[in-house]
């Protein structure tokens, strides 16, 4: 079994949220061994039960038989949080709630228990947490979904996404009712697959999927509330004027983005745009989750000047600032570089940047710091990595 970066606080009860497939139940499951009880609102017995009688969950409680209680998939009956968050002070009893959505129980008015449940988010797999097993072809192509890795031919791996992207249309948005028609919010996901890691063009969307821009706008919310996106805003020090420029999305998972966009016949070949795309959303994912992971809480976004020369990736937090390039190519580009170098030095000399390709020789140009790219998140989030990066 792969062991997980995520490591959420066993002495206080914990959310989990994470998109579908991402593993919540076995990682809940696993990481308490202790006595739990577990409850699967994905199961409509259990759901109705629970539904018509809440109050088993405080006989569970009061008898104190188990240390643990889990509610797998909570958001689709919130109501149950009023319970777990009065058991929680009446019996000391200790939850842990899964969920692949946090927009029902945000929107929703949910209880979200006050700072008595810590939350806690979960992602396909990093490339620390499979790095015997990794292999960036198959990565970019297929994705890192725990179940992809079980799967033995590539018949398997694309019958497996497809459906993957059907149940995510049926159970989390047809049956939670999140949008009134289906349609549309179908052919957006083409759209915003085919986009994805480009700066959204909400008015060329509206165009292609035949609705409001407002409604194209809350369609991106879906998805990033649902985790199978992240949106990327333009970086300005002043967050209320980043937020007035458009701002990039990204899949979270490669092999997802491109089951929706029906191109998993289509291997990345090295050297295309296609592999050169896949690689820099791979990388960005990768660092997005273990940002998350070990609570490093920077701020994610990208730069453009107004001369379109853009940034990647800028990891932002207080007056630290640290811009990241990333190319797919097997020799550092040195003409890029330098036009990395020259926009961070306008940024200022505490700025850091780092240029991340397939180059395994590691070296500073021009103050640009030029490494493989494995390992600028081995190093940036590793044990090491607090005194050197702050």
């Amino acid at each position: 079994m792969v062991n997980r970066l995520v490591k959420p606080i066993i002495s206080n009860s914990f959310f989990l949220f994470g998109a579908r497939g991402t593993g919540k139940s076995t990682f809940v499951k696993s990481y308490l061994p202790r006595k739990s009880y577990y409850l699967d609102l994905l199961d409509d017995e259990t759901f109705d039960r629970l539904m018509l009688e809440p109050e088993m969950i405080e006989d569970l409680c009061s008898e104190k038989k188990y240390e643990w209680i889990i509610l797998d998939e909570i958001q689709r009956l919130p109501k149950l949080l009023n319970i777990v968050h009065r058991m929680i002070e009446k019996y000391h009893q200790k939850f842990a709630l899964t969920g692949s959505s946090s927009r029902k129980l945000k929107r929703g008015g949910a209880n979200l228990l006050a700072g008595r449940a810590f939350v806690n988010i979960l992602f396909p797999f990093t490339y620390l947490e499979i790095q015997n097993q990794f292999d960036i072809d198959h990565a970019l192509h297929w994705g890192t979904l725990p179940k992809i890795l079980s799967l033995s031919s590539d018949a398997e791996r694309k019958a497996y996404l497809r459906s993957y992207c059907l149940t995510y249309i049926k159970e989390e948005i047809q049956a939670e009712q999140i949008v009134r028609n289906l349609e549309p919010f179908r052919e957006f996901l083409t759209v915003a697959a085919q986009s994805s890691g480009n700066i959204i063009n909400y008015s060329s969307v509206s165009r292609d999927v035949g609705v409001q821009v407002p409604t194209v706008q809350s369609y991106f919310q879906i998805l990033e509330e649902t985790y199978l996106g992240l949106i990327l805003p333009h970086y300005h020090r002043s967050v209320r004027k980043s937020q007035i420029q458009s701002p990039k999305f990204y899949f979270f998972d490669n092999g997802v983005k491109k089951a929706l966009e029906a191109s998993l016949d289509s291997k990345p070949v090295e050297g295309t745009s296609q592999f050169g795309d896949l690689f820099e959303s791979f990388v960005i994912q990768e660092i997005h989750r273990l940002n998350e992971y070990f609570q490093r809480d920077f701020r994610l976004s990208f730069f453009q000047t107004k001369h379109g020369a853009e940034v990647d990736l800028v990891l932002s937090k207080g007056r630290q600032v640290i811009l990241v390039e990333i190319k797919s190519t097997k020799r550092v580009d040195e003409i890029e570089v330098r036009k990395l170098a020259r926009i961070a030095h306008d940024f200022g000399d505490q700025t850091r940047s780092f240029y991340l390709s397939r180059d395994k020789f590691q070296r500073i140009v021009d103050g640009v710091e030029c490494w493989f790219w494995s390992d600028f998140p081995k190093n940036f989030f590793g044990a090491s990595s607090m005194e050197r990066f702050g």
